[in-house]
Formats: structure tokens, sequence, C-alpha cells
């Protein structure tokens, strides 16, 4: 028997409830994720920093502006997609994540998919992009180029944060983020 499709607020519930690994207990909020329940993208990120822990919302600093104006070269708004993280509580000190925190949060982001399921998945740096296609390859060698995995479209991209401490990255994820407005301008498949 197929295993039954949760509700955003369904799995919500659960994450909220998460003690798992120790993350839980220096959290100031859950960061579930946020955006459209019936996305065509989803951006997964690595884990919420302080003040997405302060707010409980995805990419609400510096980073998140900046990908604000990424989504905005692809002809897309936050409203149009869902922002999630694999981890759902900040690591201290904007740690890596760890291999235990990442396997209890991973069926969160696998529920989360399944619910929404986007037909892209962009993700955004090494640990996501290293989480959705099961790879050890690292983010210079796979981003810009689309991957396939079960059902999704990938598309992996540096994280925007990178390009805050490393300009020459901008050109490159902006030029990435025009590629994927290219692709979103071909019909949905089915």
């Amino acid at each position: 028997m197929a295993k039954p499709v949760l509700t955003l607020d369904e799995i919500r519930s659960h994450v909220e409830r998460c003690c798992k690994c120790p993350l839980c207990e220096g959290r100031t909020h859950v960061v579930f994720g946020d955006g459209s329940a019936v996305a065509r993208v989803m951006i997964v990120g690595e884990a919420p920093g302080k003040n997405e822990d302060l707010q409980g919302k995805p990419f609400v600093g510096a980073a998140g502006k900046y990908l604000d104006e990424l989504l905005a070269i692809a002809g897309l708004a936050r409203e149009d997609v869902f922002i999630a993280n694999v981890l759902k509580c900040r690591p201290p000190g904007n740690r890596n994540p760890q291999v235990d925190e990442i396997n209890a949060c991973a069926d969160f982001l696998r529920e989360q998919t399944r619910a929404i399921m986007p037909e892209y998945i962009v993700t955004l740096g090494n640990f996501s992009t290293k989480f959705i296609l099961k790879t050890e390859r690292g983010i210079t060698s796979l981003r810009g180029q689309l991957h396939q995995t079960g059902k999704f479209k990938v598309f992996p991209v540096f994280h925007p944060a990178a390009a805050l401490y490393d300009s020459s990255k901008k050109v490159v994820l902006e030029d990435d983020f025009a590629m994927l407005g290219e692709l979103l301008k071909k019909p949905r498949e089915q």
C-alpha cells in the first residue's frame, strides 16, 4: 500500500514537535518553510541562520534579499515558489549540518516535496545539492545544469550567501537564475 501524502500543515505539526536531534534544544523557532503549496519550483537551502531562527521563516536575512532578486531574474516571486531547508533547526554558530542532523530531518523534506510535487527543485549550495542528488560531487561541478532524480528536475546553483562573500559568484548565480527562467517558459510536463 502506498504511503499517504501528508498536507503541509500535517508535516509542519510533526516538525514542530520534533526532538530527533539535539538541535531542537537550541532553537527559537522551527523553520518549516514558506511559500506556495502548489509551487512549480521548490527552493532547498542548507539550514536556518540566526535571523531565520528568530523569525521562523527561511531566507529572511541578506542572503534572502538577494534570493528575492535572483527569483525576479527567473520571473518568479517568493509567493510563486516554496522555500525550505534540509535542516529545520539552526545549527549552533551557523556551523555546517552534521550527518545525524541531516538524517533526522530528511523525512520532513521528503514529505514536503511529496506534498508540493514541484517540477523543479533548485538546490542552493553543497549540502542541499549533495543531499537531493545523493552525490559527493561539489556544487561547482554540478551548478547550472539540469539533473533528474526520480520525478524531479534538479537545478543546483551556488548558495546566495556565497555571492555575498565572493562577488565572482554573483554573475554565475544571476546567469543560472536566468537559465531557470528560460526552463520555466516551457510548459509543465504532466
